[in-house]
């Protein structure tokens, strides 16, 4: 089956700046796939690339089988792109907007009209399709940026922060609209800041550290090598220094010292219940955590 989006050893150089370093990696028809990495990782540049906004020095990028350098147009044709960044003319209407952007996808007059009334019914834009996106909200504004992103019907959308500075109302019904999306074959191609945002959508994670791929793998399997279950011991009274046998565990105080977090790897539950109990603590209670996807991002980039 022809990948999505297909990379092959990329480098991208900004005068002697190498912004993204040999990377590889493809996206499968129909996949969910969250991109993430820490300011200046490398994850706009990696979309300019793909989308034809920005040359390269050394690999290959194809977009279902096009070059998006030999193929450029009908590279370009099979994507919707939604920024990060407002990027609209400010003389036109929401209308307008979506209407123009559909003439360099090549659609016609009337086909573009139509297209644009549905979308802006969708996302609740119809009573503002005459106003300049200036008078527009920032959640309009938000919602305005995918409309146009879906105006050709595209195989592929990539969304680049596309819930930043939004309310919490308008967030859940953009997840629950791209997860839909999604779901009717479309594939989603999504970088976040939001790390909760990418576990509850992305299938699978590709994880970008100063212009190099350091982890590219299923959600789950990510979370699950990079952080094991956390165990949190609720004490009765405080301890205050640390016991000696204790010492190669990384235990974490909390609460002045009447809590205990720490991975339960190998034996370290009855390490910490032995040494407890040596010292005459008694444990209230116990917990154990779940680990989430971001402290397996924050664990694999301090690492990095």
């Amino acid at each position: 089956m022809t990948p999505a989006i297909a990379i092959q050893h990329l480098t991208k150089f900004y005068r002697r700046f190498r912004a993204i370093d040999d990377i590889s990696f493809e996206v499968a028809p129909g996949e969910f796939f969250g991109f993430l990495g820490p300011n200046g990782a490398g994850k706009t540049t990696t979309i300019s690339v793909v989308t034809g906004l920005a040359n390269y020095q050394r690999g290959r990028v194809s977009v279902l089988g096009h070059d998006v350098r030999r193929d450029y147009r009908l590279a370009r044709a099979q994507i919707g792109l939604v920024p990060q960044e407002f990027n609209f003319d400010p003389f036109l209407s929401a209308e307008q907007i979506l209407t123009f952007e559909a003439g360099y996808f090549g659609l016609l007059r009337e086909e573009a009209r139509k297209r644009a009334h549905e979308l802006l019914n969708l996302f609740g834009l119809w009573d503002k399709r005459r106003e300049g996106y200036k008078k527009l909200s920032g959640g309009m504004k938000r919602r305005l940026l995918i409309a146009r992103a879906l105006m050709h019907q595209p195989k592929i959308l990539i969304l680049d922060e596309p819930t930043a500075g939004v309310d919490l109302e308008l967030r859940y019904w953009l997840w629950d609209f791209i997860r839909e999306l999604n779901q009717k074959g479309t594939t989603i191609f999504l970088t976040t800041h939001y790390i909760e945002e990418a576990e509850k959508l992305c299938s699978r994670i590709g994880v970008i550290h100063q212009g190099k791929i350091v982890a590219l793998e299923p959600t789950e399997n990510l979370i699950r090598t990079m952080s094991g279950e956390e165990v949190e011991f609720y004490l009765k009274n405080k301890i205050t220094e640390r016991p000696k046998e204790l010492e190669s565990l990384s235990l974490i105080y909390e609460d002045g010292g009447k809590k205990l977090r720490f991975e339960d790897k190998g034996d370290a539950i009855s390490k910490v219940l032995k040494a407890l109990c040596h010292r005459g603590t008694e444990v209230e209670r116990i917990g154990v955590r779940r680990p989430t996807l971001e402290d397996a991002f924050l664990k694999l980039i301090r690492k990095k």
